[in-house]
C-alpha cells in the first residue's frame, strides 16, 4: 500500500484539508527561507572563491553541497512557520470554530499537524542520516582541490595575493600563451629571515614533487633581520617550488560528519579506525542526527497548541502566536543546552533528547487545558434564586 493510500485510511476529510495546506505553506516557506539563507552564504563565499581565482562551476558546486546541511537546519522552522500561518489562518475565517462545534476536540484537531510533524521529520531524518553526510563528504573532496589548486590562488593580474600566510604574490600581466611578465614574490615564513624575489616573467609547470615557479632575467633578496644584512642575488633562471604552498591534509581520512548514519552501525569497527574516534563520540554524533530530526514533530505541534490554546478572537490570536514563538525558543534553548553538554562528554547523550521530551510535555500540558478551560477557574458562587430553586 502506498502513502498516500495509508493516510487515506487514517485521515478523515478535515484531516486532509488541513494536512493539505500544511504541506502547501511547508513548501512555500522552506523554498523562501532556503533561497534567502542560501543567498546570504553564497555571497561570502562567492567573495573568497572568486578572490582565489576560482571558477564560477566552483562555486556552484560548493554552494550546492551546502544545502542538504542548510536544508535539514530550515525545515524545523519552516514546519512552525506553516502551522502557525494555517492555524491562524483557519481562526479568522471560523473554520476553527465550525470544526470545534461538530465535536472535534483539541486533541482530535492535532492529528493532522502530527502526521504533518512526522511526514517533516523523514525528510529531515533522510537528510541529517544520509544526504548531509554523503554532501559533506564531497564538500571536504571539493575544498582540497581548491585548497591545492595553486595556479588558481597565484594567476590574479594586479593583485597582491596571499595564497598562504607570510607568503605576497603579484603578476603583472598573464596573456594567453600561459607566462608571467613582471612577477613579485615574497616569503616571509622564516623566522628572522625574508626572502624577495623578482623577475621580468616567469611559468608555473607541475613536478612530481608539485608545481615550480620558473623565473627568469631576475634577482632575489634575502634581508636577515638578525645582523640587518641584505644580499641581492641576480639570475638568468631560477627554479622556485610552490609545494608548501598546498594544504597536505590528507583528504582520505573521513570524519564522523561524513560518514553516513548506516555506515557507521553496519561497519562500526571500520569506522573506528578510519576517523580515530571512540565508540561514544560516533554514538553521540548518531543520537544528534536523530534528535534534530525529531525536533521536526515537536516544532508543528508547538505552533498548533499555542494558537489552539486562546480560542475564537475577533482581534485576533496576536498573544498566542507570541506564546507559540517564545516556547519554541525555549525548546531551542534546551536543545542548546543539550547540544553543549554532549560537547563537554559524549556520554551524556541523553540529554540530547531533552527539547524533544519538552517540547512534547509543553504541547499535551497546552492541548489538555484547551480541552479543559474551566478546570482554574473559580467557581461563582450560587445566588438566592438558585439556591432556592
Amino acid at each position: 500500500m502506498s502513502l498516500k493510500g495509508a493516510l487515506g485510511n487514517i485521515l478523515g476529510r478535515f484531516d486532509k484539508y488541513l494536512l493539505h495546506q500544511l504541506l502547501m505553506l511547508f513548501g512555500l516557506f522552506s523554498l523562501i527561507l532556503v533561497l534567502v539563507f542560501w543567498v546570504n552564504k553564497a555571497v561570502i563565499l562567492l567573495d573568497r572563491l572568486m578572490g582565489d581565482g576560482q571558477s564560477i562551476t566552483t562555486f556552484l558546486q560548493v554552494t550546492t553541497l551546502g544545502l542538504p546541511s542548510l536544508i535539514s537546519d530550515v525545515l524545523p522552522i519552516t514546519a512552525f512557520i506553516a502551522a502557525v500561518f494555517a492555524i491562524n489562518r483557519m481562526s479568522s475565517e471560523s473554520e476553527l470554530v465550525v470544526v470545534q462545534a461538530t465535536g472535534y476536540s483539541p486533541w482530535r484537531l492535532a492529528r493532522p499537524v502530527l502526521v504533518f510533524g512526522i511526514l517533516v521529520t523523514l525528510m529531515v531524518a533522510s537528510l541529517t542520516h544520509a544526504l548531509a553526510p554523503l554532501a559533506q563528504r564531497e564538500l571536504s573532496l571539493r575544498s582540497a582541490e581548491i585548497s591545492r589548486d595553486i595556479t588558481a590562488k597565484l594567476l590574479t593580474e594586479g593583485s597582491f595575493v596571499h595564497p598562504i600566510k607570510g607568503v605576497t604574490f603579484y603578476v603583472r600581466e598573464i596573456p594567453p600563451s600561459g607566462e608571467l611578465f613582471d612577477i613579485y614574490l615574497s616569503d616571509n615564513r622564516t623566522d628572522g629571515v625574508r626572502r624577495n624575489f623578482l623577475a621580468r616573467r616567469a611559468l608555473i609547470v607541475k613536478e612530481d614533487d608539485g608545481p615550480v615557479l620558473l623565473m627568469f632575467d631576475g634577482e632575489s633578496h634575502e634581508y636577515d633581520r638578525v645582523s640587518k644584512k641584505l644580499s641581492v642575488t641576480t639570475f638568468k633562471s631560477f627554479a622556485y617550488g610552490l609545494g608548501g604552498f598546498l594544504n597536505t591534509t590528507s583528504t582520505s581520512q573521513r570524519a564522523l560528519r561524513a560518514i553516513s548514519t548506516y555506515e557507521m552501525m553496519t561497519s562500526r569497527s571500520a569506522v573506528l579506525t578510519e576517523t580515530g574516534e571512540d565508540p561514544a563520540e560516533m554514538r553521540k554524533t548518531i543520537h544528534d542526527r536523530t534528535a534534530k530530526a525529531l525536533l521536526s514533530i515537536v516544532a508543528p505541534l508547538i505552533g498548533f497548541a499555542g494558537l489552539i490554546v486562546g480560542g475564537f478572537s475577533r482581534f485576533g490570536l496576536w498573544r498566542q502566536i507570541f506564546l507559540s514563538f517564545a516556547l519554541l525558543i525555549f525548546v531551542k534553548s534546551i536543545d542548546s543546552v543539550g547540544i553543549s553538554a554532549t560537547r563537554r562528554d559524549p556520554n551524556d547523550w541523553p540529554q540530547l533528547y531533552m527539547a524533544v521530551g519538552a517540547g512534547l510535555l509543553i504541547t499535551a500540558a497546552l492541548l489538555w487545558y484547551s480541552a479543559n478551560p474551566n478546570v482554574f477557574r473559580k467557581k461563582l458562587p450560587k445566588t438566592k434564586a438558585e439556591t432556592s430553586q
